[in-house]
This record gives C-alpha cells, sequence and structure tokens, in this order.
C-alpha cells in the first residue's frame, strides 16, 4: 500500500514556524482534499514531503521510503506545484520529452498525455506563449508522466476554464478509483467538494482536521429545514409551539433551524398545516471550513468601523 505518512513534521523560518508538529496520512483509493487558509503551511508541507526542503524536524515517507531515496521517483511520486515552471522558451512536448529522457519514459507516452490533457494541438508551440490553464494541463501531465502511484497537485484547478475545471475533476476521480493515493491542495472550497472524499486542513502549520469529508461538514453544520405553505400563521405556530426557531424570507419561504425534515413533515402533517415545500438545507464545504478556521487565517479581511451611508 502506497500511502503518504507525515510524522510529526516542524519547519521553521528564523522565528516563524510555517509547520507545527505535524502528522497525518494520505490513504490510496481516495482523493485527499488539502485545505487551510493562506499561510496555513500547505505549500510548504508538501515541498518537504518531496525532499526541495528539509524540515526542522519530522520525518515524511511515501510507500515507507523518503522520497530522496527512491530510484527512479517519476514512475511512484508525480507533483504539481508550480504551473509556471516549465521553461518559456521550450515547446509543450519538447518539456514533457526532456523529462521523459531524464526518467526512462518512452516518447509515446509523452504523446499519450498531451492527448490526455488536450495540449495536443499546442504541443509545438513554446510555453511562454501558454494561458495560465494549459501551464497547469502541461504541469499536470508532467505529474503523470511515469504513471505513478502517488499523485500531489498543489491548486491544479486555478486559471482552469469551466470546460478543464469538469476535466481535473474527472481525472482525479479517475485516478483515486485506480487505488493511486492523491493529495490536493485547494482553497476553491466548491470545488474541493465536488472531488475530495478525505479533508486534511491546517491552520497555522497545525492539523485542524483529519477525516472524511461529509463527517467534517455534518459535524459543524447544523441541519435546516426549507418549507413554504399557504397559510404561514398555522406554520408559524405549530413550529413555535414545538420550540423550533424558524426564519421568514422575503420570496415566502421558511427556514427552519437545528431541524430535520423527516421531524418537521411529520408535525405539519399531524396539524393539517398545507406544505407547498419542504426540502433538507444540506451544509456545504465551505460554511464548515470557515467554522473551523475562522480564527486560524492569517490574513483576514475586517469590516470598515464606518459604513457608508446610504442616501
Amino acid at each position: 500500500m502506497t500511502s503518504i505518512d507525515v510524522q510529526d513534521f516542524t519547519k521553521e523560518y528564523g522565528t516563524r514556524r510555517a509547520v507545527d508538529h505535524l502528522s497525518f496520512r494520505v490513504l490510496p483509493g481516495r482523493v485527499t482534499g488539502f485545505l487551510g487558509p493562506n499561510g496555513a503551511g500547505k505549500s510548504t508541507t508538501m515541498r518537504l514531503v518531496l525532499g526541495l526542503d528539509r524540515p526542522t524536524s519530522g520525518s515524511a515517507t511515501i510507500g515507507g521510503r523518503a522520497y530522496a531515496t527512491l530510484h527512479e521517483p517519476l514512475h511512484q511520486v508525480g507533483a504539481l506545484l508550480d504551473a509556471q515552471a516549465a521553461h518559456g522558451s521550450r515547446t509543450g512536448r519538447d518539456h514533457l520529452r526532456t523529462l521523459a529522457a531524464g526518467n526512462r519514459i518512452p516518447d509515446r507516452r509523452v504523446d499519450e498525455l498531451l492527448e490526455e490533457t488536450g495540449l495536443a494541438s499546442v504541443a509545438r508551440r513554446r510555453v511562454r506563449t501558454y494561458s495560465l490553464g494549459m501551464r497547469q494541463r502541461l504541469g499536470i501531465a508532467g505529474a503523470l508522466l511515469g504513471d505513478p502511484e502517488v499523485v500531489m497537485l498543489d491548486e491544479p484547478s486555478n486559471g482552469l476554464d469551466p470546460e478543464g475545471i469538469i476535466w481535473i475533476r474527472e481525472l482525479l476521480r479517475r485516478l483515486a478509483a485506480e487505488g493511486r493515493t492523491i493529495l490536493v491542495s485547494s482553497h476553491l472550497m466548491n470545488e474541493t467538494a465536488s472531488f475530495a472524499d478525505h479533508l486534511v486542513v491546517l491552520g497555522r502549520g497545525r492539523l485542524l482536521a483529519d477525516t472524511p469529508m461529509r463527517e467534517f461538514i455534518h459535524a459543524r453544520v447544523r441541519p435546516r429545514v426549507r418549507i413554504r405553505t399557504s397559510d404561514p400563521t398555522a406554520l408559524k405556530a405549530v413550529l413555535a409551539r414545538h420550540g423550533h426557531d424558524a426564519e421568514q424570507h422575503e420570496d415566502g419561504h421558511w427556514t427552519v433551524h437545528h431541524a430535520r425534515v423527516d421531524d418537521i413533515g411529520r408535525l405539519m402533517s399531524s396539524a393539517g398545516v398545507p406544505v407547498l415545500e419542504l426540502a433538507a438545507v444540506e451544509g456545504t464545504l465551505e460554511q464548515a471550513y470557515l467554522d473551523l478556521t475562522a480564527s486560524e487565517a492569517e490574513f483576514a479581511a475586517h469590516p470598515s468601523a464606518t459604513q457608508p451611508q446610504e442616501a
């Protein structure tokens, strides 16, 4: 089993501790979302795992071995940390061929990945002419070049158009279904919710959560029910009688907080309140994430003390 194991990682830059006694494990067969506010230590941790920087203390292994000891690392670990890393004067194909040549990978694999990532038509253009989204695709192609068991991507959706976002989502799911170990750093909550099975969340270099995504959401976002009726007076009376906190909205629907749809449905039925709409309001990853990390952001905007007055 090829897992990523981080044990008691600490990284200090002078007096600043970027990673603080961090331990977690990334298992194969699922996509693990790597989340945290700016400055939380996500990119630093990925660099440490890949041996691009040395930890102050602690260790990381991939399949039980440190990255630096892997014989042919591109065949075992594929990574994209910086989409701007490719040399601008090379063509996309030459960039991948250079990587392939140094890792005993045939040119046919280069052409396969140019097709798979949608870059075949621009493969002979110089990288400096590529958009950010095209560079992301090229970086992902490079990460997959050795058909690795472990894939680590830092903000892979950055710069992608809607078609590209759907493509990367489906790619990550397929790689996980093949039994690979996938770690994806992202600041896009809605996008992470579309592909991640498990979450590792950092705040100021410390581990805040290591849990399945659905459990993470359900533990932090209370259930709510959306209901609409032709008799709001009766609805309000029934809810108040049973101690439910409800909020009426301008379009006429109500939100019942801290309630489940089955319970509210039974109350309305027994009281004879006409129901035009009844639905559970699912909690989102964004709500749960903000609830957990509200005090952990290194950079945060605050409302101005003096707000402009309306005319």
